[in-house]
């Protein structure tokens, strides 16, 4: 699929609200996988404990139309590799210039080196009553991050990244 334009806005709703909305370069569509590569786009610097996000980091982003997560290649602005954070999320949409992705409140993050695997943020999933409301979303949900996961223990997130 070829993309209308070089740049497009990423939207992250959350709880049917936008939660950030921020420009970014357009690497690649095929129609399924779609890439944007966007500086980091909050204020100021978020100190996880197990990584730091802050002015300068670019995040290669790849959303999927048909599966449940998003994955963003972090990067120091030097090209450091940070690693990779993953959101649990709905299937992405593009509409012309916007890439609407519908976070789900589950996210795993993988370090560098690969060593360091975390799932994060399973009690903000538990308190959405995303499993109430929708109980097949809320399987797929648990799915992704299940296979999202076993890939980031096993051969790496960095085979499901490729395009072409």
């Amino acid at each position: 699929m070829s993309a209308t334009s070089s740049e497009v806005v990423v939207r992250l709703v959350k709880a049917g609200a936008t939660k950030i909305r921020y420009p970014a370069a357009l690497v690649h569509d095929d129609g399924t996988h779609l890439v944007v590569r966007a500086p980091w786009a909050a204020p100021g610097v978020r100190d996880f404990g197990f990584v730091r996000f802050e002015p300068g980091d670019v995040f290669t982003e790849h959303y999927w139309r048909d599966r449940w997560y998003a994955v963003k290649e972090v990067r120091t602005g030097a090209g450091g590799l940070k690693g990779w954070y993953c959101d649990i999320t709905r299937p992405a949409v593009r509409t012309g210039d916007e890439v609407e992705v519908e976070d789900l409140d589950l996210d795993l993050w993988v370090s560098a080196d690969g060593a360091e695997v975390l799932r994060l943020d399973e009690d903000e999933f538990a308190a959405s009553g995303l499993a109430e409301r929708d109980p097949q979303a809320a399987g797929a949900a648990v799915r992704a991050l299940d296979e999202l996961e076993l890939l980031a223990r096993g051969a790496g997130l960095p085979g499901l990244l490729t395009t072409g």
